[in-house]
């Protein structure tokens, strides 16, 4: 039986992700640090918790050693967020990629498949550019997709293309949502206004990645030949706006509310954004005291519009398909209903 290791599996990507590899097979060696892992019927594989902190060296090498090597790390733990202190994010977004870049070196892992991010493009209007198309940029300066960057040129400079597969979702959603879906809900319960801001007032692509094709491409990118040494986008097919994501979210958990749009200047956005994004990272929050941050909105108002082929073509390549929004949100009603 194949081992795994999966990272950051008490989280809800690594979650996902840990089952998925469990559903084919695998034997997953689940991470945990402070939260405990969700335990779950691991079907034809089987699983084994163990403690740690993926930021320390001497911890991954002993779940190495106790396992007895592993053919795949997935790697989903890491701190998600738009504000903090970058010491902060450098010690969770890239030092564990640096050690475990090093275990893959020594052997101890086949291939290391890393969760990335498509904040590495930067925030700005796309037009459905591939990720050859696309250079890494941080053009705003945050700690969040710097450190993702690093952590990107870390493998490829210091492990062979079979070695690694970096998978970068959008924005992840799905059952078990804790932080992407709830923040826009909390805004929603509070007014009856979407608001928008610049010239793009609510049409610009929100690139969602519903959570069960991000542990479908997690587990490709350790499997699939064809994934070795490449960055995969993970984004649905369906266009969606950010205004009609709004919408769809009320639809499940605030029916019968009415919703207007309404267009702020962006410059009015920047003000408030930068100053609630500056006591944030004063006070290293993890999540902004006051919505949006600076980050927040401009990824809400950039139209981030990415190419997801490669991701269909190594699911055609494993006779798979991408869960649909329809799906998404049709098992989101179920569980709201319950």
């Amino acid at each position: 039986m194949k081992k795994v290791l999966v990272t950051g599996a008490a989280g809800f990507i690594g979650g996902y992700c840990a089952r998925e590899f469990a559903a084919r097979g695998w034997h997953v060696f689940a991470l945990e640090h402070r939260t405990p892992v969700i335990k779950f019927e691991p079907g034809p594989g089987a699983l084994t918790v163990l403690r740690g902190d993926a930021s320390d060296a001497a911890a991954l090498a002993e779940a190495a050693r106790a396992a007895g090597g592993f053919d795949a790390a997935a790697h989903c733990a890491g701190r998600a967020s738009d504000v903090g202190r970058r010491a902060e994010f450098r010690r969770a977004n890239f030092e564990p990629v640096r050690h475990l870049a090093g275990l893959a070196r020594a052997g101890a892992v086949g291939r290391l498949v890393f969760v990335s991010s498509t904040d590495v493009y930067g925030l700005r209007d796309f037009a459905g550019e591939s990720e050859d198309a696309l250079p890494l940029n941080d053009n705003l300066g945050n700690p969040y997709p710097e450190f993702k960057i690093a952590a990107e040129n870390l493998l490829r400079s210091e492990l062979s293309p079979g070695k690694y597969c970096i998978i970068r979702p959008a924005a992840v959603w799905g059952a078990g949502d804790k932080t992407f879906a709830p923040r826009i809900l909390d805004f929603l319960k509070s007014t009856p206004w979407i608001v928008h801001f610049g010239r793009w007032r609510g049409t610009n692509r929100w690139p969602l990645a519903h959570v069960r094709n991000v542990a479908a491409a997690v587990l490709l990118g350790a499997e699939s030949q064809a994934a070795a040494g490449l960055a995969v986008n993970v984004l649905d097919s369906e266009r969606t706006s950010a205004d009609e994501f709004y919408r769809l979210l009320a639809s499940v958990y605030l029916p019968g509310r009415r919703f207007k749009s309404v267009t702020l200047p962006f410059a009015a956005g920047r003000a408030l954004g930068a100053g609630i994004t500056g006591v944030s990272n004063l006070l290293n929050l993890s999540r902004p005291f006051l919505d949006p941050s600076l980050y927040a909105l401009y990824a809400a108002n950039c139209n981030l519009d990415f190419d997801n082929a490669r991701l269909k073509d190594l699911l055609a390549g494993a006779g798979r398909a991408l869960v649909t929004r329809a799906e998404g949100f049709d098992e989101l009603r179920r569980l709201a209903a319950l």
